[in-house]
């Protein structure tokens, strides 16, 4: 077994195509499956099992594949420090944004690392909090937002902000003028929300039923345009952050207000594997968020949110 092998394991189960990693790693795909054999020889176990489906890892594969994910993050970073010296800001940095969040901050965060740190490469992924969470267990991700408070086995995690939430779209018996909804006011009203197991939608089950409130959900859309647009067309509404119309105007936003009685806020961290390597490169994006943050939220500039202590203090 060696480090060529592992990155060709690492690159076959992240594209779950043995044609793909080959592609990519430019690499003849016979010779690729060849270092496969003689990898899963070597071990004594088979680590992939493949399908006309693509190519998924057995057990010992996804074991294999924890391990050379964090050795191969140790070899880049020892090669940085050996090159650029022990502490420089510099290599390769991944970010998870959930859909919602990456309006208000994701430009905000390249643009900083770009100025301060120009030997950072920034990877920025968007997409759903659960799917970003998976990523981050994986170590495929060095930092990402997610919707939780505390710290979980594998994950550390720095508490950022509170977010409240919006229902967004015409609400019956409600004046256009009115800033505020009731959350008794929504009994059966239809509403469209991301699919289960979305943590925004377990959120609002959960409150709808501890309220006695009739959640009418009509659809589930895991795609935010889709959800604006069908809350703009007055068919059916749905609940947000603040921050997910933050590049709209006002004209192509749909009608906001604010859910009270009770207000519904979820909390956003800062997370991290707490199990790999912490490079200077990911410790300063980490540094850089945490300051954006508190000077978006401290200005009014980021509507919705209120930040927990420890960020207000490092404004």
């Amino acid at each position: 077994m060696d480090i060529r092998q592992l990155r060709y394991f690492v690159n076959i189960v992240e594209y779950g195509s043995l044609g793909k990693a080959a592609e990519m790693l430019y690499v003849a795909q016979p010779s690729l499956s060849q270092q496969m054999a003689k990898l899963e020889s070597d071990l004594g176990v088979n680590l992939l099992v493949r399908s006309p489906q693509g190519v998924k890892p057995t057990p010992s594969g996804e074991a294999l594949y924890r391990h050379a994910r964090t050795v191969l993050h140790q070899m880049e970073q020892l090669r940085q420090e050996v090159v650029e010296g022990v502490g420089a800001e510099s290599g390769t940095v991944a970010i998870g944004f959930p859909t919602t969040i990456t309006s208000v901050l994701a430009m905000p965060v390249f643009t900083r690392v770009r100025e301060r740190f120009p030997g950072i490469r920034l990877q920025l992924f968007e997409s759903m909090s659960g799917y970003l969470n998976e990523l981050l267990a994986n170590g495929r991700l060095d930092l990402a937002i997610l919707f939780r408070e505390s710290n979980t086995p594998g994950i550390s995690a720095i508490p950022l902000f509170d977010e409240e939430l919006f229902v967004m779209g015409d609400i019956e018996g409600i004046s256009d003028r009115a800033r505020t909804c009731q959350l008794s006011a929504l009994d059966g009203v239809p509403l469209v929300a991301p699919g289960q197991p979305n943590g925004l939608r377990l959120l609002l089950e959960r409150t709808f039923s501890r309220e006695q409130v009739r959640m009418n959900n009509v659809a589930d859309v895991d795609s935010l345009p889709t959800l604006l647009a069908i809350a703009k067309s007055g068919i059916a509404a749905t609940i947000l952050p603040a921050s997910a119309v933050a590049l709209h105007g006002p004209k192509e936003r749909p009608k906001m207000r604010r859910i009270v009685d009770p207000v519904i806020e979820r909390p956003a961290s800062l997370c991290w594997p707490s199990w790999l390597p912490v490079s200077s490169a990911s410790l300063a994006v980490r540094r850089v968020i945490v300051e954006l943050v508190a000077e978006l939220g401290g200005s009014g500039d980021w509507s919705g949110i209120s930040l927990r202590k420890s960020v207000s203090a490092s404004d």
